[in-house]
C-alpha cells in the first residue's frame, strides 16, 4: 500500500523504473557471476583486465537489483528500496569515474541514465510515494 495521496501514474512510474533498474542489474550480475569471463569481456572490455573487481561488481548488482524491487514488492522493510537506490546511485558514480579513467567516456550514457532512474525511485518512494510497511 502507499501513500493514498500520491497520484497512482507516479506510483505506477515508480514501480517501472525499479523494475526497469532491478532487471537490468540482475542481467548485469548474471552476465558477470555466470557467464564464462571470455564471453563477459565480449560485453565488457575491462573484464579480463579486472577479474576481480568483475565478481565484486556482479555480486554489488545482484544485490541492488534484488533490494530496489523485493522489499517495496514484499512491503517488508520497504525503506530498503530507497537505500537499495541509493545505492545504485553511487555505484553509477563509480562506475563512470572508472569508465572516464579508462578513455572509454563514451560508454557512461547508460550509467547516467540509470543514475538519474535511482534518484527518481529515492526520491518518489521518500518522498511522494512510499511504499507502507505491512502491519
Amino acid at each position: 500500500m502507499t501513500n493514498s495521496t500520491s497520484p497512482k501514474w507516479l506510483n505506477i512510474t515508480l514501480w517501472v523504473a525499479q523494475a526497469l533498474i532491478s532487471l537490468t542489474l540482475i542481467w548485469g550480475a548474471y552476465a558477470k557471476l555466470l557467464l564464462p569471463i571470455e564471453e563477459t569481456a565480449k560485453m565488457l572490455p575491462w573484464a579480463k583486465d579486472n577479474p576481480d573487481l568483475l565478481k565484486f561488481t556482479g555480486l554489488i548488482d545482484l544485490l541492488g537489483g534484488l533490494g530496489i524491487i523485493l522489499p517495496t514488492a514484499f512491503r517488508m522493510q520497504p525503506r530498503l528500496t530507497i537505500f537499495a537506490a541509493y545505492g545504485t546511485i553511487a555505484l553509477m558514480i563509480l562506475a563512470s569515474i572508472f569508465h572516464i579513467s579508462r578513455g572509454e567516456a563514451s560508454l557512461i550514457g547508460m550509467n547516467i541514465f540509470f543514475l538519474i532512474l535511482a534518484a527518481f525511485v529515492a526520491w518518489g518512494r521518500t518522498k511522494k510515494a512510499p511504499i507502507l510497511p505491512k502491519n
